[in-house]
């Protein structure tokens, strides 16, 4: 569990931690690297032989301004010609990326006709995702992941792309996806005796919420119920596209505080009802509770057989940081604690 409240750690950190791997031997390091970290260049002098971009969508922009100016320093991970580029060929900024050169090869993904990883036959299931890849036009793969949800298909995929232009054998890459465990605040399932589904999730941006909100729709037999909020001193742009996100694909929503900060949480919940007011229906489907400890009592409470509750927002996190200060807390611990 990460309790550093930052994606990335600071420069000194990192280099240990890479000191720390090169002991042990290891043979790839794989890193989610956010635009803060670029910026702030926590990268500085660390060699980067593949970039990976998945897709670029509303986020920071508290920091960056613009989607431009956050684009262009996501792009500096490209900039400096690695060796492999994997892009998904779906993602509507892929010609912003596309102009970067590797030095050996680069490889797209995604159900696009001329992407090189080319996704077909999808299959959702409640606890999972089989789809079949076809690589080169030629080396086709049967991929099936304990992972749910269309989106992890094109994170699975990106996986497989990058792999293979290691040289990774398929047979492992294969393999290696069909054994991926679950991932703490991603899609996590808790109480699992439960009749119902119980899922932590860490969407906190207006495409993560509606990627999360569609998959859970696509693999659930009864309603979709939602508890969310949003994060103080952040881009607050997001808060009422958030709530009409929820608004147009849940059932039932509680809406609640997540980590204010320094912000008055009153302020948040009312940026968020905004947007669920623009949807018809979306008041009388909301119920607000400021206190979030309550609010995942009562989702589980109205909850019935064949049902999901989806809460979002925190993941994996430990704490959570009101009026200043930090308070232990993580989503899954709470469901725990409430239906034992």
């Amino acid at each position: 569990r990460n309790d550093l409240n930052a994606t990335v750690a600071s420069v000194r950190h990192m280099q240990e931690f890479f000191r720390d791997a090169k002991r042990a031997r290891v043979d790839y390091v794989v890193m989610e690297f956010p635009s803060h970290a670029i910026h702030q260049h926590k990268l500085a002098g660390v060699p980067i032989e593949m970039s990976i971009m998945t897709n670029l969508t509303q986020d920071h922009l508290d920091y960056h301004n613009t989607m431009e100016a956050y684009a262009e320093v996501k792009s500096r991970i490209f900039a400096g010609e690695p060796k492999f580029i994997v892009l998904n060929r779906d993602d509507e900024w892929f010609d912003y990326y596309n102009k970067f050169a590797a030095g050996a090869q680069k490889i797209t993904y995604g159900t696009h006709k001329e992407a090189e990883a080319k996704i077909e036959k999808v299959r959702l299931y409640r606890k999972g995702t089989e789809a079949k890849v076809t690589i080169d036009h030629q080396t086709k793969l049967d991929l099936a992941t304990n992972l749910p949800g269309e989106f992890n298909v094109y994170n699975m995929t990106a996986a497989v792309a990058a792999a293979y232009l290691l040289g990774i054998e398929l047979n492992d890459i294969v393999e290696g996806i069909a054994n991926l465990e679950e991932i703490p605040g991603r899609f996590e399932r808790v109480g699992e005796s439960l009749p119902y589904d119980v899922i932590v999730d860490y969407a906190h941006t207006p495409d993560g919420l509606e990627k999360l909100l569609t998959a859970a729709r696509s693999i659930t037999k009864n309603r979709v119920i939602l508890v969310f909020g949003s994060c103080g001193d952040r881009d607050k742009a997001k808060r009422p596209l958030m709530g009409e996100i929820a608004a147009r694909l849940a059932d039932r929503i509680f809406l609640t505080d997540e980590e204010s900060y320094n912000e008055n949480p009153d302020d948040i919940r009312r940026m968020i009802d905004e947007g669920i007011q623009r949807v018809k229906g979306g008041s009388m489907k909301t119920t607000e509770i400021p206190d979030r400890r309550d609010a995942i009592e009562k989702a589980l409470s109205v909850a019935t057989k064949g049902d999901m509750v989806l809460i979002t927002g925190m993941g994996h996190e430990v704490y959570r940081i009101v009026n200043g200060k930090r308070i232990p807390w993580n989503d899954a611990d709470v469901v725990r604690e409430l239906v034992n």
